[in-house]
This record gives structure tokens, sequence and C-alpha cells, in this order.
């Protein structure tokens, strides 16, 4: 449009054959006009946002205010529900899952209560959720197939929270289970967070699931050491440890296993606690290597015999 004024002036001075210093005084006015004309448009246009915002602002105020008072009042209401299901008799699993699922319901409906009372339609929200939930669907198909995993670790329970399991190659103790991910704490006090998906589908041991649990050790002894004394031994270093079980079912078992290269090899298993199973287990290393030592039991160690034959 200023090229159009610039151009309209020049046009006038040169039909009006008017001097340099007329023509000079033509484009100033013409550019002087333009320029208030454009200010002014600029000036009602800011004017017009300032208005419409100072009309939404008290709307605006309450909006933030509510979204504190809504955010807050969430955290309230997932921390009285997470007590409540502390006190109930369900498990820790279902207990993490169901606050996890909550709190996101929760912020989800307080978005929704915002943007409608800043006057977005409640179809075009609707709308909105509707075809990202579409859309999320279709690029996290993982994340859904997880979701989905944690429901069925929720329905069969392979595991619950504080067993520990073995799963995927990585194994720890159950922390938690939320809608996504499983987190385990390994012994030496690692975090690992394994996909939901792949915890129900791939093959799973859970190590504490029973109350009881086998120890099972092999002890090796010379092949010119007193077999008999050596199960004997053992025996007595079994009963030095309490927390090996002696009721019937679950005796201490001591049997020759293998003849090896250097040594007879007994096996040994006893049951006791699936608590103290790391506690038995080294207990048992250790009160009957003492005990071979009490009694003079040899315990072998890889030797090779050469012999040399004189030509």
């Amino acid at each position: 449009m200023m090229i159009k004024l610039l151009a309209a002036a020049v046009t006038e001075a040169a039909e009006t054959a008017a001097p340099l210093e007329d023509i000079k005084e033509t484009l100033t006015n013409t550019l002087g006009e333009d320029l208030i004309e454009n200010v002014s448009g600029v000036n009602k246009l800011l004017n017009d946002i300032w208005q419409g915002f100072l009309e939404k602002l008290p709307t605006i105020i309450f909006a933030i205010i509510l979204l504190i008072i809504g955010i807050f009042l969430s955290k309230l209401t997932v921390k009285l529900m997470g007590k409540a299901l502390d006190k109930s008799k369900l498990d820790l699993t279902i207990n993490h899952f169901i606050k996890s699922a909550l709190k996101i319901v929760l912020y989800v409906i307080l978005i929704t209560v915002i943007l409608t009372l800043l006057g977005v339609p409640t179809t075009s929200i609707i709308t909105v959720i509707g075809t990202a939930g579409v859309s999320i669907g279709l690029a996290l198909q993982n994340s859904l197939s997880n979701i989905a995993g944690g429901f069925l670790i929720l329905i069969a329970k392979p595991f619950k929270v504080g067993n520990y399991i073995s799963v995927s190659g990585v194994e720890g103790t159950v922390v938690s289970i939320n809608i996504l991910y499983t987190k385990l704490m390994t012994l030496d006090n690692k975090a690992i967070y394994i996909p939901n998906g792949n915890a129900s589908n791939a093959v799973l041991v859970n190590v504490t699931e029973a109350d009881l649990r086998r120890v099972d050790n092999v002890f090796s002894i010379s092949y010119d050491a007193d077999y008999k004394k050596a199960v004997g031994a053992i025996y007595k270093a079994l009963k030095k440890i309490p927390q090996v079980l002696e009721t019937d079912g679950h005796k201490p078992f001591v049997r020759m296993c293998a003849h090896s290269a250097s040594s007879i090899d007994i096996q040994v298993r006893a049951w006791c606690k699936t608590s103290d199973y790391w506690d038995v287990y080294f207990d048992m290393i250790e009160h009957i290597r003492m005990q071979f030592i009490e009694e003079g039991i040899e315990i072998p160690y890889q030797q090779i015999d050469v012999h040399m034959k004189e030509n």
C-alpha cells in the first residue's frame, strides 16, 4: 500500500510539473499520513488485545487458583486413597497400580475443567483427547503392550511386591509395579526397570513365592578319606546351624553324588525358611569346612600323578 501511495504522489507531482521541493513535501505528507494510519492500527490491535486480556483476567486468575487447588486436592486424594489401600487386605501390587491410575485420571479431569473454564468447548476437548488418544496409541504400541502386561500381572499374579524374581536375564526384589514398568532392586542396590510387556511374556522365576527353600551344595573329600566319617561330620555341622529344618519331609540329605578325577563328591541338601536362605548357604560351607578340619578329613585339591619310565 505504501508503494502505491508513493507512486501516486510521484505521479501527481509529475503531472502538475511541481518543483523538486513540492515533490518532497508531497512525499513527506503522504508517508506521514500512512505511518500515522499504520501506527493507529497497531495501537488499536494492541488495545483490543489488552482489553480482552483485562476482561479475561479474573477468569485466568481463577483458573490458575483452581489449578493449584486441583493439584493439591489430587495429591491429597491419592495420598488418602493410598492410606486406605494400605489398611485394606489388597495386595501391595494392586495398591501401587490403583494409585498410579487414579493420579492420571484426576489430572486429566483437572485439565479438562481448566480448559472448559477458559472457554474451550467441551466437545473440542473431547475430540482432541480422542484424536490424541488414537495418535498416541499408534505411536506408543509398545507402551500399550506394557499397560496390558501390567493388567495381566495384576490378574495372574506371577509375582508381587517384595518377591525376589529372575526375568529377562536380570534378578532382584520387586519394589513396585507401575502402569508401564516393574522396578527391581538388586542385591547390590541397583534399580532395574523391566517393561511389563516383557515381564508378562518372558520366562519368570519367582524365588521367594514359597515359604521354604532348599539349599544345595557339593563338598569334596579325598579318595583316602573315610566316607562314612565325612557324612557324619556333615550332619554334625548341619546341626550347628539353627535355621536348618529337621521336620518330616524337610530333613537334610547327604549322599555321594560323583567320583571326580581327584575327589569323591558329596551332595548336601538342607531346607530352611526362604528368608534364611543365604545365611544357611554360607553357614553350611563354613561349618562343614571347620568340621572336616576338626575331624581330620582331607579336602582334596586338583593334582596330577606323573610316572617316570626308565628306558
